[in-house]
């Protein structure tokens, strides 16, 4: 114990002693400066007796002065305010002057010049050392640093019975433009009082450097007003907070807006993906280029090169320019996929592991099957693993199997040769396979497919060869496959609807799309989405939903999922934040719609052990009606919604067919 309580005293002497000797040298430091100053003081001929400053301005000469450094005072005046509110009082002056010590702005009571004894102290006063001597202002701007002086440090008699606090004013490029000063009694003299000065010059600095920005994006805007209406680009220009300033005419036309509907609007608000273009900018990044695809053209993408305005290596502002893109480029040359993993909105935990997944395999050749509800965004899934692959540059071709004839998939997959058809084109047709080659294909609803087309699907899946109908050839083709299905494919199996060793070759990667009511947090995002997009389509301003409306769309369960949920978006902007009809109404009509599916599938799956003789339509609707008024507990009025009759004709029925109840 006795060894610990030595070393503590030791210790304890050795910050005592380090700080005695910090003290003592920044004292020594201080006795120096103010011997300097007196030195320069006797040199400038100032006589020590003397109570006011030997140059005072008074006129037009006052006059050009206060004019050159009108900027300043007005930004000073507000916080000479502040400080001086915080310390009001008889016993204080707070004194700006310009660069040359030239008083320009004075704050004080009507009785301070009298108590305080400095009558000569008034705006036009030089506080410089040459014309005043030894004093804080024109110490500091000598110095260049914050000083306080204080009674016979001063060099003149006048100044013997004040205490003068005062720092430099330095502006953006560190040149001193004048002094900020706090002068009182010398009996009052406090160290806190220099760092109230300090605190006045550092806000006066922080406010000068703002309308420095501003000057420099005004300055900008200025120049660029007068030369982009005659570029064959589009020209945007931003503000610090994402807000468009100036476009020029080709950049509305770009965006299919009028100027004036698309100033003080946030950048967001015409390109909803930009993932903090801004904040990149200021990441040591001179330069970001894009390309987009705008909703409203439909055959070439708009390239945007997005290019900081910086201002002491912060980024103020951005300019954007928009490539003349006009040219229309032939509907050949396209690759057919314009969505990234950047068109996904979500931060929910379902959908980046969704995200993270498919990035992974995106560059594996393997089959995809994509699962998940109608509405769900399987195709931006599919679209977005291709353009994160190495075949991005190379077709993504996409067929919605349910969406073509039974008799024409089998010529829209893989072609056909000239003569096939009678009034086939002349020289034949390639099929999807032939025009993906070395791309992606995407093979939507696959569920819908026919069994005997599901047979020749599978043979090109397994070899890598198609054959054109009404030839011989077999072509080879290196094509990435994705399927996509809202069914459960496993019951589809069940049901002799889909071939189980086709299943099993699309399904080496699966991937479950989550819907929109599982994804927990993405639907505020998505609506504020499709709010922005949607309001820009409509050319309306954005707006905000009301709160009872907005706490309904986030308690409904979007059976649609995000596809439903972007039309409804679209209503509520049409008619200004309402919705033209009764969600609730239209949940209770799907949920019933549902149940019915459901109870008509389960007596489909017990009516094949029925004998098919004596099924007929009337026992299907007798059996519907049995399993409804068990799954609604007897409930009549629910049944007879769930069914789409009256409670009228669903009694009738039930006498009809003579159904006991439960």
């Amino acid at each position: 114990m006795y060894k610990i309580n030595k070393i503590d005293q030791c210790t304890s002497g050795l910050t005592v002693t380090k700080a005695k000797k910090e003290w003592g040298c920044l004292m020594e430091n201080r006795k120096i400066l103010i011997e300097n100053s007196h030195k320069r003081s006797e040199g400038y001929g100032i006589e020590k007796k003397s109570n006011y400053s030997k140059k005072i301005l008074l006129g037009e000469e006052l006059e050009k002065i206060l004019i050159i450094n009108k900027e300043l005072i007005e930004v000073s005046e507000i916080y000479i305010d502040m400080v001086f509110s915080a310390v009001m009082d008889d016993d204080f002056i707070m004194v700006l002057t310009d660069n040359n010590g030239c008083i320009l702005y004075m704050k004080e009571t009507e009785c301070s010049n009298d108590k305080l004894d400095c009558i000569n102290i008034k705006v036009g006063a030089y506080m410089d050392e040459r014309n005043i001597g030894t004093n804080a202002m024109g110490t500091a701007i000598n110095e260049d640093k914050c000083v306080q002086i204080t009674a016979s440090e001063h060099y003149i008699e006048g100044f013997k019975g004040l205490t003068c606090s005062a720092a430099p004013i330095h502006n953006t490029g560190g040149d001193i433009i004048g002094t900020l000063n706090l002068t009182c009694r010398s009996s009052m003299k406090h160290p806190h009082t220099l760092g109230l000065v300090v605190f006045g010059v550092k806000a006066i600095e922080n406010e000068l450097d703002k309308k420095k920005i501003n000057d420099i994006l005004t300055q900008t805007y200025n120049y660029m007003e007068s030369v982009i209406e005659n570029l064959d680009k589009g020209i945007i220009i931003v503000d610090k907070e994402g807000k468009i300033v100036n476009i020029n005419k080709f950049g509305a036309e770009i965006f299919n807006k009028d100027k004036d509907a698309l100033l003080k609007e946030h950048i967001n608000y015409i390109l909803p993906n930009l993932e903090n273009i801004l904040p990149k900018l200021d990441e040591n990044k001179s330069t970001i280029i894009k390309e987009v695809k705008l909703k409203h053209t439909s055959t070439y993408k708009t390239k945007l090169v997005f290019k900081g305005i910086k201002h002491k290596e912060k980024t103020i502002g951005m300019v954007v320019t928009m490539s003349n893109e006009k040219e229309e480029v032939d509907v050949k040359d396209t690759t057919g996929a314009f969505l990234t993993f950047n068109d996904i909105i979500g931060e929910s935990a379902a959908i980046i592991n969704v995200i993270t997944n498919c990035k992974i395999i995106s560059n594996s050749p393997s089959t995809v099957l994509i699962q998940g509800e109608s509405g769900t965004g399987k195709e931006v899934l599919a679209q977005a693993m291709h353009n994160y692959s190495l075949r991005r540059r190379n077709k993504f071709v996409a067929i919605n199997c349910g969406a073509i004839p039974d008799n024409m998939i089998e010529s829209e997959l893989f072609g056909y040769e000239d003569g096939t058809f009678t009034g086939g084109k002349k020289g034949g047709k390639p099929g999807k396979f032939e025009i993906a080659n070395g791309g992606t294909l995407f093979l939507d609803e696959i569920g819908e497919m026919p069994l005997d087309m599901q047979v020749n699907l599978l043979r090109v899946l397994q070899e890598g060869r198609v054959t054109r109908l009404g030839g011989s050839k077999e072509i080879n083709v290196d094509v990435r496959v994705i399927a996509a299905t809202n069914k459960n494919l496993k019951k589809e199996i069940k049901k002799g609807n889909f071939r189980e060793d086709l299943y099993y070759r699309l399904c080496v990667i699966p991937i479950t799309l989550p819907p929109l009511r599982e994804r927990k947090g993405d639907l505020e995002n998505l609506i504020e989405y499709f709010l922005r997009v949607k309001s820009f389509k409509l050319n309306k301003h954005m707006l905000e939903i009301k709160e009872d409306l907005y706490n309904s769309l986030l308690s409904y369960s979007w059976p649609g999922n995000i596809r439903q949920l972007e039309n409804y978006i679209e209503n509520i902007v049409n008619l200004d934040g309402n919705l033209s009809f009764d969600l609730w109404e239209e949940e209770d009509d799907k949920k019933n719609q549902v149940i019915i599916e459901e109870i008509i599938g389960n007596i489909s799956d017990k009516s094949e052990e029925v004998n098919k003789d004596n099924f007929n339509l009337q026992e299907l609707e007798m059996k519907t009606i049995e399993e409804a008024i068990k799954y609604y507990n007897n409930n009549m009025t629910k049944v007879a919604k769930a069914l789409g009759i009256s409670r009228n004709t669903l009694y009738l029925k039930i006498k009809k067919y003579q159904i006991e109840m439960y």
